[in-house]
C-alpha cells in the first residue's frame, strides 16, 4: 500500500466525515469540533487539556536533601533513568510531527499536537528535577550518559532505529511499525523507570520526584490510549496491514520491547535496590506486554503472566492519577484534572 503525505491547504478536501480516514484520506485540515468521525477524540481531547500541569509548582525541597543521602545504587539508577527518559521524550517531541504528516484525520492530529506539547513538558520536567537537586556540571553529565554508557545507548537505539526506518521507507507497513513503536514506548518502555521512582516513594524518599513522575505517568497513559485507538482504527480501515504474517511481526516487536525493558530494568535496578528484585521486574513487564498486546487484538505473549503480580500492586496505586494528592506544604492542590483520568488498563 502506497502512503501519501497529506496536503496542507486542500480546497478540494472532503467535508463528509464518513469519507474520513486515518491514512490516505482527502482532508481539508479544518478543525471542526462538532463533526468528528472518530468520536473517542472528544473524551481524549478534554482529558488531555484537563491534565495541564507545570513542574515548577511541585515542591522539591525534600529531594534536595534526599538526593545526597541515596545509596550508590539508588543514585546510579536515578541518574541513568532520568538520562534515558529525557532522551526518549525529546525523541517523541521530534518525531510526532512526522506521524502527523501522514495522518489525514484532522481530529487525530489535534491529539498529536497536544501530545507533542506534553512530551516537551516532560523533557523540561526531568530537567527541572536535575536543576533542583544537582549542579549544572552534574546535570550535563547525567543528560548525556547515553553517549558513553553502552547499555543506555542500545536502550535508545531500538525505538530510535524504528523511527529512523520510517524516515528511509515511507510505506504504510513501516508507518504501522512506527506507530507500534510509539505504543511500545508509551506502554512498556517507561515502566522500569516509573517503578523505580514509585519504590523510592514508598520508602519515603524523593517525594517531589515521585510527584513529577506521577503526572508524567498520567500523561503517558493518555498517549497510550491515543495510539491504541489509532491502531484499532487502522485495523478496520487497512486490514491488509494486519494479516496473520504482519500480526506475527507486531507481536515480535512487543516481545522485543518487553525483553529490552527487562534487560534494562535488571541493569539499572536488578537486586540492588531495597524493595525491588529482578524477578519482580520480569514478572511485571511481561504482564504489561500481555496487556498491550491483547489491547490491540494481538495474542497473549506470556501465558503465565496474565494477572497483575501481587508483588507489584503498589505500582498501580502510585500510578493511579485519580489518587494524586498534594503534600501539606504546597500552596494548592496539584491534582489539576477536572475529570477522572484515563486509567492504565489497556
Amino acid at each position: 500500500m502506497d502512503l501519501k503525505k497529506k496536503a496542507l491547504f486542500n480546497e478540494n478536501g472532503d467535508i463528509d466525515v464518513l469519507k474520513r480516514k486515518i491514512l490516505n484520506g482527502n482532508t481539508t485540515n479544518l478543525n471542526d469540533f462538532n463533526n468528528m468521525k472518530y468520536t473517542w477524540v472528544t473524551e481524549w481531547y478534554r482529558q488531555a487539556m484537563n491534565n495541564f500541569w507545570v513542574p515548577e509548582e511541585i515542591n522539591m525541597n525534600q529531594d534536595i536533601k534526599d538526593y545526597r543521602k541515596l545509596d550508590k545504587f539508588e543514585k546510579t539508577a536515578y541518574d541513568k533513568i532520568l538520562s534515558f527518559l529525557i532522551f526518549l521524550d525529546s525523541l517523541q517531541t521530534a518525531n510526532l510531527p512526522n506521524v502527523s504528516e501522514f495522518i489525514t484525520a484532522n481530529e487525530v492530529n489535534l491529539c498529536l499536537t497536544i501530545q507533542a506539547f506534553q512530551e516537551a513538558l516532560h523533557s523540561q520536567s526531568y530537567g527541572y528535577m536535575l536543576d533542583t537537586i544537582c549542579s549544572s556540571e552534574e546535570r550535563t553529565k547525567i543528560l548525556y550518559q547515553w553517549k558513553n554508557d553502552e547499555h543506555l545507548l542500545n536502550r535508545n537505539k531500538y525505538i530510535g532505529d524504528l523511527y529512523n526506518d520510517f524516515q528511509e521507507h515511507k510505506t504504510a507497513f513501516h508507518f504501522i511499525k512506527m506507530i507500534l513503536a510509539n505504543y511500545i514506548l508509551e506502554g512498556i518502555y517507561f515502566y522500569s523507570g516509573f517503578m523505580f521512582f514509585y519504590n523510592l516513594g514508598r520508602n519515603g524518599k524523593m517525594p517531589g520526584s515521585v510527584q513529577v513522575i506521577r503526572y508524567i505517568n498520567r500523561d503517558e497513559n493518555t498517549h497510550l490510549w491515543l495510539f491504541r485507538n489509532i491502531l484499532l482504527e487502522l485495523q478496520k480501515e487497512e486490514s491488509q496491514l494486519f494479516d496473520d504474517e504482519k500480526k506475527k511481526i507486531y507481536e515480535d516487536m512487543i516481545r522485543k520491547g518487553v525483553e529490552e525493558e527487562i534487560k534494562w530494568g535488571c541493569y539499572i535496578i536488578g537486586d540492588r535496590i531495597e524493595g525491588l528484585t529482578s524477578d519482580m521486574i520480569c514478572d511485571y513487564v511481561k504482564y504489561l506486554g500481555n496487556m498491550r498486546s491483547k489491547s490491540i487484538g494481538l495474542s497473549i505473549l506470556y501465558e503465565d503472566q496474565q494477572q497483575e503480580p501481587k508483588s507489584m500492586e503498589w505500582v498501580s496505586r502510585y500510578a493511579n492519577a485519580n489518587m494524586i494528592k498534594t503534600d501539606f506544604f504546597e500552596a494548592k492542590s496539584s491534582a489539576y484534572a477536572k475529570s477522572s483520568a484515563l486509567v492504565d488498563d489497556l
